[in-house]
């Protein structure tokens, strides 16, 4: 629902908003955030300050005061699109009417010197396997005559993830250790990942759950969706290729996810639906629990993904970041509504700030591939940095960012704020000889 929030021309009386290249009004995401001094507790984002909402709840009576009281968004979340869409029209009109500012100026506090935390807590994490590109890239790399299995066009193919590891942007991914064959080898050997990846994601935040046993029709599936992150769902490539049969990933997943802090609400995003891509010809239709008239005409996502990478001899150098990829959400084979549909149907009960993710998002060309497993044919066409440094995957020291931006015509383009994280040698277990160069087992 399209309303006065999503004016573009409505500004804030906060002059850093006005024309931010990720908070601007228009925005308006969800997280919690401790000021200087201070605890957690819920706030929203508005150029580059974070405005407090459980100081200025008595205002926002649109939601019980309990929802901003909290350490996390959970309760914010399970609220009902309607009184969600309310809050974010009052707090609309409060960063916007200049009457308003001596009241909320003293609780605007400056991000830079605010610590985010996770948004919500996870009680459940769920990876799906969307990004038809990134599925059949894959695909040809492990299974060159049958890229795509039968059922990948007729379900959402997912797995159940690691909630506890999930972790904030910023937080440094400690290399994983686990088992690994070469090809040419008869028995595994114990070390850490010689091929550490990242993998570029939308994470779709659950709102209202629905109860053991009643499924989640995907005519009602928006109403169960609060909104969107970015997520880097590192991966042990060499630990995935050894353990994925018969039953999928285990330790090549599990160390360690990365997302970003804010929540990029539903509501702020209305604008930017579309239509999902048309089935290629010869495509099956889904069955008529995962088909909705209304979500294929709209439950597409305009928002373009960049990932960009510094290794350490960059950063010493001050080198410019090295975009690796530019994707679009738009490569999803289906949709967010079908993903929760599909997650629900047998009775599974989600519950609020759950966090589903869609899989790595690649496109149809080569600048836009999610993954260095993809860019790199798995190794054997390494890409190289600015330096001169080659890499096939990732080694300590190097830091991966992604970027995104809702953007459609005749609307202020809105951000999601930053997704990095750096690699870093573990302890106890190995030394990294060169960090730019090599890993060296003990």
């Amino acid at each position: 629902m399209i309303d006065e929030t999503h004016d573009p021309k409505r500004r804030s009386w906060v002059e850093s908003a006005n024309g931010h290249a990720d908070f601007p009004i228009q925005n308006l995401p969800l997280g919690i955030f401790s000021p200087v001094d201070g605890d957690p507790r819920p706030g929203t984002a508005i150029g580059d300050s974070i405005l407090d909402l459980r100081a200025i709840a008595h205002l926002l009576a649109v939601v019980p005061g309990e929802a901003l009281s909290g350490t996390a968004l959970n309760d914010l979340l399970a609220r009902s699109p309607h009184e969600r869409r309310a809050l974010r029209q009052r707090l609309s009109a409060l960063l916007s009417d200049q009457q308003h500012e001596p009241t909320l100026r003293t609780h605007l506090h400056d991000a830079a010197h605010c610590q985010l935390h996770l948004p919500a807590r996870i009680g459940d994490y769920t990876d799906f396997y969307v990004g038809i590109h990134h599925a059949t890239n894959i695909g040809k790399l492990l299974r060159p005559d049958t890229p795509l299995l039968p059922n990948y066009k007729w379900i959402p193919i997912g797995y159940h993830g690691r909630a506890s590891s999930i972790r904030l942007s910023g937080d440094p991914v400690v290399r994983p250790v686990g088992q690994r064959r070469e090809p040419d080898s008869p028995s595994p050997v114990f070390g850490p990942s010689a091929r550490l990846d990242f993998e570029l994601e939308l994470g779709l935040w659950v709102g209202a759950g629905n109860p053991l046993g009643e499924p989640v029709a995907i005519a009602d599936a928006s109403r169960h969706m609060a909104g969107i992150s970015l997520l880097n769902d590192w991966s042990a490539r060499d630990f995935q290729a050894w353990e994925y049969q018969p039953l999928g990933p285990f330790l090549s997943k599990n160390f360690h996810s990365t997302i970003s802090p804010w929540i990029v609400t539903m509501e702020a995003l209305a604008p930017f639906r579309v239509a999902q891509a048309p089935r290629p010809e010869g495509d099956p239709k889904p069955l008529p629990y995962l088909w909705d008239d209304a979500d294929q005409a709209s439950g597409a996502f305009a928002i373009e993904l960049e990932v960009t990478m510094t290794s350490l001899a960059m950063r010493d150098r001050d080198v410019a970041p090295q975009r690796l990829s530019l994707s679009d959400a738009r490569a999803m084979y289906w949709t967010a509504a079908q993903m929760v549909a599909h997650h629900t149907v047998n009775g599974c009960n989600l519950n609020p700030g759950d966090f589903l993710g869609t899989g790595t998002l690649s496109t149809d060309s080569p600048g836009g591939l999610g993954s260095l497993m993809e860019m790199t044919l798995a190794g054997k066409a390494p890409i190289t940095l600015p330096t001169g440094e080659q890499r096939a995957f990732l080694l300590d020291g190097d830091e991966i960012s992604f970027s995104a931006r809702a953007e459609t015509r005749g609307f202020v383009t809105i951000g999601f704020g930053p997704c990095r994280a750096i690699i870093v040698e573990g302890m106890g277990h190995y030394r990294s000889v060169d960090a730019c160069d090599t890993i060296t087992l003990l």
